[in-house]
């Protein structure tokens, strides 16, 4: 496939719908000016995420959207030749979902429904219930939403699916207990930036952080969007302002050159690991 131009975004997204669409189409157009084919956005950037995550107020959540409906419909109209992930609450069966969508112009290529929760969003969300990679224009794609990557499982169980891409969305904010007035010195800005840099040496993969940037009530969200190679190496990153992060990769050739001695996937040993299913 050659050269992929990646762009992960860091942006603040609020309740207002009209204003993200607005923002999803500018960070769009920046990042095919600068030569993007895969952009990754934050979670939430539809409708913005929950303002309280110890005690979420019932009457001002998210918007709930059909995962067909028309807000979806323009998401693919917005995309054109691009590749582009984003978050959204996803309403299901009366039920909602902290979700995602992959869509190109040509509709929807995949989804994702967050599995691993914070306790604050089990009295908001359903939990999802898999991992699976799917096939798109810029490579095999997996996708995690904010607190699913502190998981290993979960990106693996993406890898093992054939992901060559994993896409991470977050409303990831700083520290509610311990929080600190600099963001490199916050211990969830430490995690988040761990994470990132685990997972994609973990698997071999390239991998691509988005995160939401500002405030939402008493959340304040931490950016530092990124590209990660497969060797763990951060390839571009925004650190805490909002802007995009673009990296330009030949995928398969560099997880190749990742696995050519040490081949983390095919070195496994299952038999071994006690207390998987």
């Amino acid at each position: 496939m050659g050269t992929l131009g990646i762009a992960a975004a860091a942006a603040h997204f609020g309740r207002d719908l009209e204003a993200s669409f607005s923002r999803i189409a500018t960070i769009i157009n920046h990042a095919q000016a600068g030569g993007a084919a895969l952009v990754v956005l934050p979670d939430a950037a539809l409708g913005g995420y929950l303002s309280d995550l110890r005690h979420p107020d019932p009457e001002a959540l998210p918007p709930a959207l059909e995962p067909d409906g028309p807000e979806i419909q323009r998401l693919v109209g917005l995309a054109g030749g691009c590749v582009v992930c984003v978050g959204y609450c996803e309403a299901a069966g009366g039920k909602r979902y902290n979700a995602a969508v992959c869509i190109s112009g040509d509709g929807v290529l995949g989804r994702h429904r967050k599995v691993h929760q914070p306790v604050g969003e089990t009295a908001v969300y359903e939990p999802g219930c898999e991992f699976a990679a799917f096939d798109t224009p810029a490579g095999r794609l997996g996708m995690l939403i904010d607190y699913d990557k502190t998981f290993p499982e979960s990106a693996r169980s993406l890898a093992l699916d054939g992901a060559e891409l994993i896409a991470c969305l977050s409303a990831w904010p700083a520290s509610l207990t311990n929080r600190s007035p600099r963001t490199a010195q916050d211990r969830q800005a430490r995690l988040f930036d761990l994470y990132d840099r685990a997972r994609a040496a973990e698997n071999q993969v390239v991998l691509v952080s988005a995160n939401q940037t500002g405030s939402m009530g008493g959340l304040r969200f931490l950016g530092q969007a990124k590209v990660v190679g497969p060797g763990g190496e951060v390839l571009a990153r925004t650190w805490s302002k909002a802007g995009l992060a673009i990296a330009h990769v030949d995928v398969a050739a560099e997880i190749a050159r990742a696995r050519r001695v040490l081949h983390h996937l095919t070195e496994r040993k299952p038999a071994s690991y006690r207390g998987l299913s």
